[in-house]
């Protein structure tokens, strides 16, 4: 197969509007506003806008607009279909303006201020209900609010509050901020008093909201009527504060009246005025504001693909203000607005580029073909314009095959099953081999021992191993006196009583509310997105730090995944991960990780500051040359206490609230948790913890080199955020396990035999604390191992009490800690693991039933090593999620983690594997005679579970099982 192409530059083309549309001809001033379609799809919502021009007015020039002409009506563009309509909505509609602002709540939109032919419009919020036969509504707002302004913003933020910030009053430029709760009756509006960095008052300023909650303002006119060329973000914590943080760096240009959306997390910035009649530079005029924390974060300018007609598309689409745009997926659309004395009626459409989410040509001409109908008239002008044409003729005669192909594989896909309680309901019979776990293959399944040293990548090799560790566990149940050695097939392990777990939206278990966590459950089921977010190495194969390349990649296509993202021996080694992380609406933007270097003396009682402070470092953590570690033992005594508090107010089953982050055995890879974070997101103020929980599933010591690091920092952003960061309980948080494999010996190591011993023993004390299980939503159950012989419902788990030994867990603890899925869907029942006598798997009809019992839709566990970093098993109601990379530098996997959003999406974002040196440092390497890391070392001499075998999704077992 050849290369497929890729492009690097935004394709940029005008949309043709059909002369027998009802478009909204030419305006400014207006608001062009994104809402969803029943049924699906999205439509653009144009309302309002000056429609006539006092003459011909200087460039940009508020007297050239004559407020008589601003109009009250409202029009609808059908993304899919590129068609053009008017509403004609029924109800108490706003008053004809301009310079006013509209924001999307669900599929409403919600219009507030402006000016009109009778000066200011009222404070009134207006709704259009686009749900059915459109209609406006006047909402009755309780106590004072913004009040009357014009050229302010307004958005939905964190899909609950009404944000309005900034304008004008008739009198002068405002720096304030309101805020209107969607979920509290009656409806009232707040003052703001956000902390940082408040932006000082502006007018015409332009904003958008980020998919997870962060509000975005750019540009603006300031009090001395001079164009502003900053930017802030404000977001919201748990705790009910609003925080301003200024951008880091300066866009390449000031200016006002310009226009921006997101797409992904890069906003989309075009055109403005300067004032004084004169516009934007037509080279400045489209510049992007990348958010991520990758290193390609902060400002640029956009790069158009083509020189020629495309070229002057862009000019054209950039070239004017008082206009706006909204994203669409991969689009941005540019409507109206003002150039010179001419008012524009006109729409361009611009394609980021694929590159910026990893894609082929031929991959985003896919993508795109989801966001509009490739084949309608309306828009095949647009694309061959744009110079799509061939592609998209390509993607239309690939899109039915590759959709049967989606609807085939994903079993969890939306458009093709809903994940149900009881079982899975699909439109048609389940095709053999649709669900399952991925079809075949893994990341370098058998390629030939790469030149970082690492050994060959052989699953039959690795399943000859014995698995020291299941062993040890066997020994301890008996230690114990927990009976695992009856047959896995009777029924003697379970127990006798009858378990009733709450039903879904009961307050049994449920943590303790926190301000702004009250919302209903969300309506949808869960369901896995058919496509998976990939970091892998640069393709030229050097080291090219994190984020080198990201690719999307259907969650069926990882057999080949090992050959895009290059051989063992040519992934980059993040030695040093870069340099300072340029951030994300950092406080401090000069501090590396976007953080203060650590004064002691700011936070003398405060160990998990310290702990937060000195390793929270995503791009610039590198381990220590002396192995040695930033706390000593009373200091780690405090971290376990604070930590051990937290866990003491929480049940044995947490209750958590989408979205969530979770994460699979991390294992001491330190590093590869600081990756993890860099490419997805950190729970600091400054990323993104104010919005998404954090929910790890155990495992954080041992087999690796910084399990002191692991644990510690996990430890500290618990006691820092209570209720985002949750820890479960995995089978190495148990002291008989994690002193043999490695946690014992890295305490002593590296705090002294005296102080390591006493540090070893008091994370295993706190370990008994750990909560064993959550429940997402009502609807995911997630713990560390799975439901093996003697777990039916979740109330069991619930009624352990802790301090928690493996003596009085007993065999639902060790299920619940130790227990694994079957080889395989064909293959029910309970059976004998492989892993040693006495443990347990347990096949897809106990997953099925055991989701029945609870009315739950799935489980996501971790405790294997799964080759693609995530595995489906029982037709996709049950997920195993690891997060380490290269396990125990053998295993060549890649890690992942699985984003629960607030629909219950849930998408799969992985990273890929590295070499023994980046786990163990620049001594990293394996030889006969064994002198690298102690580590290393004991992983050879006492060998992990080999990866998890994949099956075929027929019950054919494809790889070895240990």
């Amino acid at each position: 197969m050849a290369p497929s192409t890729r492009d690097t530059g935004m394709r940029c083309a005008e949309f043709h509007i059909d002369p027998r549309d009802d478009d909204p001809g030419p305006r400014c001033g207006h608001t062009l506003t994104c809402v969803p379609v029943e049924g699906g799809g999205e439509r653009l919502i144009v309302f309002g806008g000056a429609t006539a021009l006092e003459g011909d007015g200087p460039n940009g020039s508020s007297s050239g607009i004559r407020l008589a002409g601003a109009t009250s009506d409202a029009h609808s563009f059908d993304v899919r279909s590129g068609v053009w309509s008017k509403l004609d909505a029924s109800g108490e509609g706003p008053s004809p303006r301009a310079a006013h602002s509209a924001a999307a709540v669900g599929n409403m939109v919600v219009v507030q201020g402006g000016i009109g032919p009778a000066g200011l419009a009222s404070e009134d919020l207006h709704v259009l209900d686009l749900q059915g036969t459109p209609r406006w509504h006047r909402v009755v707002v309780r106590g004072p609010g913004p009040g009357q302004r014009y050229a302010h913003v307004i958005s939905f933020v964190a899909q609950r509050f009404l944000v309005v910030h900034g304008g004008n009053d008739g009198t002068k430029p405002l720096g304030d901020s309101w805020c209107l709760d969607t979920t509290n009756k009656p409806y009232e509006w707040v003052a703001m008093n956000p902390s940082g960095d408040v932006p000082p008052p502006r007018m015409y300023a332009a904003a958008a909201p980020r998919a997870d909650g962060l509000l975005l303002l750019c540009g603006g006119r300031g009090v001395d009527s001079t164009p502003l060329s900053d930017a802030f973000g404000l977001a919201r914590h748990r705790d009910g504060r609003w925080e301003w943080a200024a951008a880091p760096g300066e866009a390449p240009t000031a200016r006002y009246q310009h226009a921006v959306s997101f797409v992904g997390t890069r906003l989309h910035v075009s055109g403005g005025a300067l004032g004084g009649g004169s516009m934007v530079d037509d080279a400045l005029s489209l510049t992007v504001l990348n958010t991520s924390a990758g290193q390609n974060a902060g400002w640029s300018v956009t790069d158009t693909r083509s020189t020629g007609s495309a070229k002057d598309a862009a000019a054209s689409a950039s070239r004017r203000c008082r206009h706006t745009t909204a994203g669409v997926g991969p689009l941005v659309f540019v409507c109206g607005g003002l150039r010179g004395g001419n008012l524009l009626g006109d729409m361009f459409v611009s394609e980021e580029s694929p590159t910026e989410a990893g894609m082929t040509r031929a991959e985003a001409t896919i993508a795109l073909g989801e966001v509009i109908d490739l084949a309608a008239p309306a828009w095949q002008r647009w694309l061959r314009d744009a110079g799509l044409a061939e592609e998209a003729s390509k993607a239309l005669k690939d899109l039915p095959a590759t959709r049967l192909k989606a609807d085939e594989s994903d079993g969890v896909n939306a458009n093709a099953s809903s994940v149900r309680s009881g079982g899975v309901k699909t439109r048609g019979a389940a095709v053999g081999g649709a669900f399952g776990t991925p079809q075949g293959g893994s990341f370098a399944v058998g390629t030939p021992g790469s030149s970082d040293g690492s050994p060959d990548n052989n699953l039959n090799q690795l399943s000859k191993l014995s698995s020291a560790e299941a062993q040890a566990a066997v020994a301890l149940a008996h230690r114990s006196n927990v009976d695992i050695d009856s047959s896995p097939d009777s029924s003697q392990g379970v127990s006798a009583k009858k378990y009733v777990t709450p039903s879904p939206g009961s307050g049994a278990g449920r943590r303790k509310s926190v301000p702004g966590s009250a919302r209903p459950p969300p309506s949808s089921d869960v369901r896995l997105h058919h496509r998976a977010v990939v970091v892998a190495a640069g393709l030229d194969g050097h080291a090219t730090g994190l984020g080198s390349l990201v690719r999307q990649l259907s969650i069926d296509q990882f057999e080949s995944e090992s050959k895009r993202i290059g051989a063992p021996g040519e992934l980059g080694t993040p030695a040093r991960m870069g340099g300072g992380d340029p951030g994300l609406m950092t406080p401090n933007a000069r501090a590396p990780g976007g953080y203060s270097a650590y004064d002691p003396s700011l936070d003398r009682d405060a160990v998990h500051k310290k702990v937060i402070n000195l390793l929270l470092l995503p791009r610039t953590w590198e381990p220590p040359i002396d192995r040695g570690f930033i706390l000593n033992a009373p200091e780690i005594d405090e971290l376990c206490a604070a930590a051990e508090a937290k866990f003491k107010q929480e049940s044995t089953v947490l209750k958590i609230r989408a979205p969530v982050k979770i994460f699979g055995d991390l294992h001491g890879q330190f590093g590869d948790l600081m990756r993890l974070f860099a490419e997805y997101g950190s729970p600091s103020t400054v990323g993104d913890i104010a919005y998404i929980d954090y929910l790890f599933l155990g495992d954080y010591v041992d087999r690796g080199a910084f399990s002191l690091e692991t644990i510690s920092l996990l430890l500290a952003l618990k006691v820092e955020y209570p209720d985002s960061v949750h820890l479960l309980r995995g089978n190495h948080e148990e002291a008989d396990i994690n002193a043999l494999f490695g946690f014992r010996t890295e305490c002593i190591d590296r705090l002294g035999e005296t102080a390591g011993i006493t540090a070893w023993q008091r994370f295993n004390d706190m370990f008994q604390w750990l909560p064993l299980a959550a429940v997402i939503e009502d609807r995911v159950a997630c713990m560390h191992g799975g439901i093996g012989r003697s777990v039916t419902h979740i109330s069991q788990i619930e009624e352990l009490e802790r301090p928690l030994t493996m003596e009085s867990g007993g065999m639902l603890l060790m299920d619940v800690l130790w227990s694994d899925p079957t080889e395989s869907d064909k293959v029910e029942g309970l059976r004998p693991n492989a892993r040693g006598p006495g443990l347990v798997t347990f096949g897809p009809d106990r997953v099925r039933k055991f989701c029945e019992d609870n009315d739950l839709q799935m489980i996501i566990r971790a405790h294997e090593c799964v080759m693609d970093g995530f595995e489906r098993f029982a037709q996709g109601q049950l997920i195993t999620v690891f997060s380490a990379t290269n396990y125990c530098g053998t295993a060549n996997n890649a890690g992942a983690i699985l984003v629960l959003g607030r629909d219950l999406t849930l998408y799969p974002k992985l990273i890929h594997p590295l070499p023994p040196s980046a786990l163990y440092g620049s001594a990293g390497s394996i030889d006969e005679d064994m002198d690298g890391p102690w580590q290393m070392g004991l992983n050879k001499e006492r060998p992990p579970t080999p990866p998890r075998g994949r099956g075929d999704g027929r019950g054919r077992p494809t790889g070895a099982v240990a």
